[in-house]
């Protein structure tokens, strides 16, 4: 017997993903409910994974982040600066003290290690020019001031505390770069699978700068035509998955070349369903 994936098996399929159910368990269900493995296996994986950015033109919904001048994120008042609606990014003051910047710093310089991203066909971690950083990174709440950060940015972002990966650390110096590329990860390439089963595609990224870069450093979006300087205790939020499932091509992003001196940036990624990293 087959059975055909209507509407009610879809709404199913998301409630348990956002309960946390494991692909896993959910394509057992669905195998006891009559659908063939490989197709309930590729059920799940497409709606974890979203859209591929060519398929259609993405469609701009509305922001989970209150409109407000002021956002009253856990505790602590955070001031936006500006808006773009498209891609929706936002930049914001106040979201850490000048203490709280020099307090993760301080956790984080003992544990660097040169930062990697993940192969697009293999999925396993990878050094590579385009990215001249060293990294470390905290679990959600690790530490009373982790889990105080952490319970901030998701009420500001306005996303679940359990859909967020652990807060990512990264120091650049002189030279040091980022260039272009998604902070999504691209259904198409098949090294992604793994990291998408856990949780679910990401959604939206906000990267708090941790100091004043002396020069250089900023964060380029091409699309929108925005470069941001880095300053201490302010962070840019941008989204990339909107409620349909599409991703947003125009978010792609780079951190430009270090001049002089160093930066530090903590990047907090959210995801669609929790996660367990």
């Amino acid at each position: 017997m087959t059975v055909a994936m209507d509407a009610s098996w879809r709404n199913w399929l998301q409630e348990n993903l956002a309960r946390g159910c494991s692909v896993e368990s959910i394509v057992e269900s669905m195998i006891r409910g009559g659908f063939d493995k490989a197709v309930a296996t590729a059920a799940v994986r497409a709606l974890l994974a979203g859209e591929i950015p060519v398929s259609s033109p993405y469609e701009y919904d509305t922001c989970p982040v209150s409109p407000d001048p002021i956002i009253h994120a856990h505790d602590r008042e955070i001031y936006p600066v500006f808006r773009v609606e498209r891609p929706q990014l936002i930049l914001f003051d106040n979201v850490l003290s000048a203490e709280e910047c020099d307090q993760v710093i301080e956790l984080s310089e003992g544990k660097l290690q040169r930062s990697t991203i993940i192969d697009p066909e293999t999925g396993r971690p990878e050094t590579i020019r385009n990215r001249s950083s060293e990294g470390t990174h905290f679990k959600l709440s690790e530490t009373p001031l982790i889990d105080r950060l952490d319970r901030r940015i998701s009420a500001l972002m306005n996303w679940p505390l359990e859909n967020g990966e652990g807060l990512q650390i990264l120091r650049y110096g002189v030279g040091g770069e980022y260039r272009s590329h998604f902070d999504y990860f691209p259904p198409d390439q098949p090294g992604h699978a793994a990291h998408i089963a856990r949780g679910g595609q990401r959604t939206a990224t906000l990267v708090v700068y941790l100091n004043d870069v002396e020069s250089g450093g900023d964060t380029v979006f091409p699309e929108a035509d925005v470069s941001i300087s880095p300053r201490k205790g302010h962070a840019v939020y941008f989204r990339y998955f909107n409620n349909l499932g599409q991703l947003d091509p125009d978010t792609k992003h780079a951190g430009a070349p270090v001049l002089a001196g160093e930066k530090w940036i903590m990047t907090k990624w959210m995801r669609r369903y929790p996660y367990s990293g």
